[in-house]
């Protein structure tokens, strides 16, 4: 945290909006339970107490009063899972990135990740791209040892739903996964509102909503994904989700027009997939229901 103030004093300056904020969330295992051992803070962010809908797990909804990023803003979010722990971490609302300023300064939000021989589920609601955001978004999940994941992203680009398409702007986006030091997945992607990619067959087809799902620590990938397949065959018509497996890991990913669409899908797919990589059954967070 020590280096973090030391960026958020040498950037605050008279010239520059800038509203820094940061969290780091600590989760260990003790009489028989997870604890948030640690919560420190700075700035907008904040966890009220922590649930245990399951009696062992700990369920956690990250808040950010602002509800949302404008220019000069930048959120750095830390979790640190311990051996033997289980923290379920997710949002009560969408992330909003608003119109940058007439500086087009950049809002930043990055999340870091470590699990060691432990368990993790990240579970955020959507983040909403508006029409002239400036957005950088990163994340990077570090598991060690026995470590079991999941994690989700969707995000939107526009509210094209409320008449207000994604037509200028840009967003730089990545989800990078490491087991012991070893690259999983590396993967980014920066769109613009007059890249290629958007239209392209190959690329976003016009669609403006995109999620991945991404798991690791299941016995038998090749058989997970089969089930997920013959699940979605079943439940979805539409061609907007694929699945694939490839290194131990297992990948959901949409691409449509729905941000409902998108939650619930990949959602159901964390559903069927919990049991075998968490060993437990599907406990939805109460909060998604609100």
């Amino acid at each position: 945290m020590t280096e973090f103030l030391k960026q958020v004093h040498s950037s605050n300056d008279s010239s520059q909006r800038h509203w820094p904020a940061w969290i780091a969330l600590g989760f260990d295992h003790a009489r028989d339970k997870t604890r948030m051992h640690q919560m420190q803070f700075y700035g907008p962010l904040r966890v009220q107490r922590p649930f245990y809908p399951e009696g062992d797990t700990c369920h956690v909804y990250l808040l950010h009063p602002p509800g949302g990023l404008v220019s000069g803003d930048d959120l750095h979010i830390q979790v640190d899972c311990q051996p033997q722990s289980h923290a379920l971490i997710t949002t009560p609302s969408a992330g909003k990135i608003y119109q940058a300023d007439s500086a087009n300064i950049q809002q930043k939000q990055r999340v870091d990740i470590s699990v060691d021989n432990a368990l993790c589920e990240w579970l955020p609601m959507e983040t909403i791209v508006f029409d002239g955001a400036h957005g950088l978004l990163n994340t990077q999940v570090n598991l060690y040892g026995e470590a079991r994941f999941i994690g989700m992203d969707v995000f939107c680009l526009g509210r094209s739903h409320s008449g207000l398409p994604f037509e200028q702007g840009i967003i730089e986006q990545s989800f990078n996964l490491y087991h012991n030091g070893t690259p999983l997945l590396l993967d980014r992607q920066r769109l613009g509102t007059k890249d290629p990619l958007i239209k392209a067959l190959a690329g976003y087809n016009n669609c403006t909503v995109s999620g991945t799902l991404v798991a690791f620590g299941c016995a038998d990938p090749a058989r997970q994904v089969e089930q997920l397949r013959e699940a979605m065959t079943v439940v979805e018509s539409e061609r907007c989700i694929s699945i694939t497996q490839r290194l131990d890991l297992i990948l959901v990913r949409y691409l449509g027009n729905c941000s409902e669409q998108a939650q619930r899908l990949l959602r159901q797919c964390w559903q069927i997939m919990r049991p075998s990589i968490i060993d437990k059954p599907a406990c939805v967070p109460r909060i998604w229901h609100t």
